[in-house]
């Protein structure tokens, strides 16, 4: 039995292995030498043509683009010592259109352009030599852009002699070089992969907590699944099926089958988190993130399958599909029936787990490409772990507390909690478009109201379809309703302007509070006045930075998002720290938008080109006469790291400038 274990992790193999290749290696262009000589002098000017091939929905941009129009024209330059681009890079006839992303006019290439590039090679090379290229470029499509990438392009040439009339732009060159070198100081070129590459003790934080506290999520989404009225039935049935099995086998091969039932599961829903990874793509997770229209289609599916938990309808897969598989599962034996009864273990409780599988797959808008994978397979382990322990070990199900209204309470709780998930998909969706009908207040009141309505359901006040209300009130339902309601007592400070800890990270900011009323009394509730706030803070880059030279401080740059929840919990539990003011009203400070209506596609490209990452939050300490970054802070950090980094940045920053006092009062 252990060859089927392996057959069906053979499976998962291939199914899994073409979507983690496609999401690594999304590259919608690919360059090759059409036409070089074959033979040059030494010192010669000669030309290479360069041939791009686009894929169908991407364009390419022209090489006669304005840098400061939005996206990174392509750009050829000289990867060898030895040789050197010689002149101007012609290019195919570009189209010529206003492009949506930028909101300019712009030149682009699709499908395939050719570029023709005048390279010469120093009059000391000789022999067979190689022309090395590299391409920075950016490609986008009607909607999203993905990062700039760099490329390298090689060909092989042979030098015979030297050039009676060589090409005089080395020393220029070099000279260009060692000055742009001395100019950017530390800010990082655009790498293939967009990775952070800054000044030393630059650290980032988003890696570990962001992918730790998200397989957090998928984990307990695949627990609370099980607790379902549809799923928890099915464990005894499962263990039942696995014992006719067992019948005339050894204890071993029950092992395995019992294993490759749960991989079988986990292969069924790792497959969805894979088709949505290779919809993303490599970079898409930032863009899906920030499309207020993704946003709101979300939301429309948490409010669906919260209706759905509440008892309004049942979500439900064909009859006939489940029919089918759990026939299957019962004719056969061995692998094939193993794998039919995972299928239809998956089937059968689909009403169940798509609300969960939904509210995962929601969270996956603030990571990388590869977080669906993650977030499904961790969810698909945790619902595969009962199902596969009690097969192995049938004695312990006389543990397990018996089916009954307990499980419809749980499920139409869930069912509240993510309606209240949905109001954050609505906000972010309001900030991004700037229309202002999702306050602060609002969001709080509504969360009030859903938390309070589940305490109330739990206490027995009223009841639900399909339901009714309990004779009495044991302390199960007493400890189980407490919460919801204490938590909807500790919002209401929040309505008066009040912080509200990591909360506040999923409601909209402070500054989206439009209700005067509210905003009169924000001073009762113990918060901050928004004035106040936003007279600290500049949109403008430009400006910070000019006042920033004239006042001999450094300019400290928050690369923020409206849809960015981490940024939300820097700003309003970290920023606010009265020792990280003290740090703050040494620098000028600036924040950025990336995912701003109108600004941010602009925002987004002065980080990448800055940082080197498109990565939400960034935060960055400059000297503004060089432009030279003196830290650099990516992701979440609690106060004590965020101060150390601040700190590091003035230290930084009082070496370069004698006459700043980095000492704080």
């Amino acid at each position: 039995m252990r060859n089927s274990i392996i057959k069906i992790m053979g499976i998962i193999v291939m199914v899994l292995s073409p979507f983690f290749v496609q999401g690594q290696m999304l590259d919608p262009v690919s360059y090759s030498v059409s036409d070089a000589p074959e033979t040059v002098q030494a010192g010669e000017v000669f030309e290479l043509t360069i041939k791009a091939s686009i894929d169908g929905k991407w364009h390419l941009y022209s090489v006669a683009n304005d840098p400061d129009a939005g996206p990174y024209p392509t750009q050829f330059t000289s990867a060898n010592s030895k040789m050197a681009v010689a002149g101007e890079v012609t290019e195919s006839e570009p189209v010529i259109e206003m492009d949506p992303n930028f909101n300019a006019e712009l030149g682009w290439h699709t499908k395939e352009a050719t570029f023709t590039i005048p390279v010469a090679f120093r009059e000391d090379a000789s022999g067979s030599v190689m022309v090395d290229l590299e391409v920075l470029y950016q490609v986008c499509d009607d909607k999203t852009c993905l990062p700039p990438k760099t490329k390298s392009i090689t060909h092989s040439i042979n030098i015979s002699g030297t050039s009676d009339s060589p090409y005089q732009g080395f020393e220029e060159a070099e000279a260009a070089d060692t000055k742009e070198e001395s100019s950017i100081g530390t800010v990082p070129s655009a790498e293939s992969d967009g990775s952070v590459s800054s000044s030393d003790n630059a650290s980032t934080g988003l890696g570990s907590s962001g992918i730790f506290s998200f397989l957090w999520i998928a984990l307990t989404a695949g627990f609370a699944a099980l607790l379902t009225p549809c799923v928890f039935p099915m464990i005894p049935l499962t263990v039942s099926f696995f014992s006719k099995q067992k019948e005339g086998q050894g204890s071993g091969k029950a092992v395995w089958q019992a294993v490759g039932f749960g991989l079988t599961i986990v292969l069924t829903f790792t497959i969805l988190g894979a088709l949505l990874a290779l919809i993303l793509g490599a970079s898409g997770a930032n863009q899906f993130a920030a499309n207020p229209w993704v946003n709101l289609f979300i939301a429309a599916i948490l409010v669906v399958f919260a209706v759905s938990l509440l008892g309004a309808f049942e979500l439900r897969l064909p009859h006939q599909l489940t029919n089918w598989l759990n026939r299957k599962s019962n004719e056969s034996s061995g692998v094939i029936g193993i794998l039919f009864m995972a299928l239809t273990i998956s089937a059968v409780s689909f009403s169940c787990t798509a609300p969960f599988v939904g509210g995962v797959l929601a969270a996956t808008t603030g990571g990388e490409w590869f977080y669906p994978i993650i977030g499904m397979a961790g969810f698909s382990a945790a619902f595969a772990s009962p199902f596969v322990v009690f097969a192995l070990f049938p004695r312990w199900l006389e543990s397990l507390p018996q089916s009954g209204s307990w499980m419809n309470i749980v499920k139409v709780l869930l069912g509240f909690i993510e309606l209240a998930a949905a109001v954050k998909f609505l906000s972010n969706a309001d900030l991004v478009w700037e229309w202002g009908l999702i306050s602060r207040p609002f969001a709080i009141a509504t969360w009030i109201a859903i938390f309070l309505l589940a305490g109330f359901y739990v206490l027995g006040m009223y009841a639900i379809n399909h339901d009714s209300k309990p004779k009495q009130i044991g302390t199960g339902r007493l400890m189980l309703a407490m919460p919801f309601i204490l938590f909807s007592f500790y919002l209401i400070p929040g309505l008066m302007g009040a912080s509200l800890g990591i909360w506040d990270a999923w409601l909209p900011p402070k500054q989206a509070t439009d209700v005067s009323v509210v905003r009169s009394f924000a001073q009762l509730g113990g918060g901050s006045a928004n004035s106040s706030e936003a007279e600290m803070w500049s949109s403008n880059y430009k400006e910070s930075r000019e006042k920033a030279k004239q006042e001999n401080k450094p300019v400290f740059i928050d690369f923020t998002g409206y849809t960015c929840t981490n940024c939300r919990a820097m700003e309003t539990n970290v920023f606010p720290r009265e020792s990280i003011k003290k740090r703050f009203a040494k620098m000028q400070l600036v924040r950025l938008y990336t995912d701003d209506g109108s600004e941010g596609p602009a925002n987004q490209r002065f980080q990448f080109e800055l940082t080197g990452t498109v990565a939400l939050p960034t935060y960055v300490v400059l000297d503004p006469e060089s432009e030279t970054i003196l830290q650099q802070l990516v992701g979440y950090a609690d106060k004590e790291e965020f101060q150390q980094f601040l700190d590091a940045g003035l230290q930084q920053y009082g070496k370069r400038n004698s006459g700043f006092q980095t000492g704080i009062n």
